[in-house]
């Protein structure tokens, strides 16, 4: 699957079949869906996971939750738009 792919899909009513959770999780986040996203990920421990974590809670406004899961990364908190960072993140998980 592309990139280009994937944003297509945020107009389907369901996810791609077979995608990675993670990749799920961003799905759900831009159909609006961020507690479904945030369910995915919180229960993940990988640096992965982590990235999105810190995403999600960066979108909703919890800048020091947010600092929290950037450091379980191994990330610092990125100066990126809320729309770069999950340009970003897809691009990660789609190669």
């Amino acid at each position: 699957m592309t990139f280009e792919e994937f944003q297509l899909s945020i107009k389907e009513d369901h996810a791609p079949s077979g995608i990675d959770l993670l990749l799920l999780a961003l799905w759900y986040d831009a159909k609006g869906d961020w507690e479904k996203s945030h369910a995915i990920v919180q229960d993940m421990d990988t640096k992965y996971a982590s990235m999105i974590h810190a995403y999600l809670h960066r979108k909703e406004g919890d800048i020091g939750n947010a600092y929290y899961w950037y450091q379980q990364a191994g990330m610092k908190q990125t100066n990126y738009s809320i729309e770069d960072e999950w340009n970003s993140l897809v691009s990660i998980f789609i190669s």
